[in-house]
């Protein structure tokens, strides 16, 4: 194992864990630490994971040279249908800018526009243009399908999660 997947591991494991005092569950019980990431993921809200986000993927932050390889790695890395979820959130909010499927398709290249028929490159894509042109977008994505961020390896990316995780986490106590 790389250093590099040593700590993300250590950060995913460090935000599962969370030691969070008053962060409350669905059911309005406290939570005290979460057993995974996928227990992180499915424990919190959208609306929670998006101020979680909320300044951290920013290509002034991460340069698009470190993202772009983290981003393919990851969305390969999803299952099938995740990715499907992933494209849909995409074009749903790309479309909501004005930009349509069609056209997205054209200008990056993409093998189809239908998020069912596409592959992990097209999705890819995707996630690199809403990067890059549409940050906000790229933050609301994520929040709502955190299963990407799961499988994102980076140092840098895994350090700004860890902030990010950590700041949030911390305003909660």
């Amino acid at each position: 194992m790389t250093s590099s997947e040593e700590y993300r591991r250590q950060i995913m494991k460090d935000l599962a864990q969370g030691n969070v005092e008053s962060l409350d569950t669905p059911t309005g019980e406290p939570a005290t630490e979460y057993e995974t990431f996928d227990d992180f993921a499915q424990r919190t809200t959208p609306d929670q994971r998006r101020q979680l986000f909320g300044r951290s993927f920013q290509p002034n932050q991460i340069p698009s040279s470190q993202m772009e390889p983290e981003l393919q790695k990851a969305i390969a890395q999803i299952k099938p249908n995740e990715r499907d979820d992933v494209a849909r959130a995409f074009f749903k909010h790309l479309k909501q800018r004005g930009l349509d499927d069609k056209h997205l398709e054209q200008q990056l290249g993409l093998s189809t526009r239908h998020p069912n028929r596409m592959n992990a490159d097209d999705v890819s894509k995707l996630a690199s243009f809403a990067y890059h042109n549409h940050p906000d977008i790229f933050r609301e994505v994520l929040a709502e399908q955190p299963g990407i961020i799961k499988f994102l390896s980076n140092p840098v990316v895994a350090g700004i999660i860890g902030i990010a995780a950590a700041k949030w986490l911390g305003s909660r106590k």
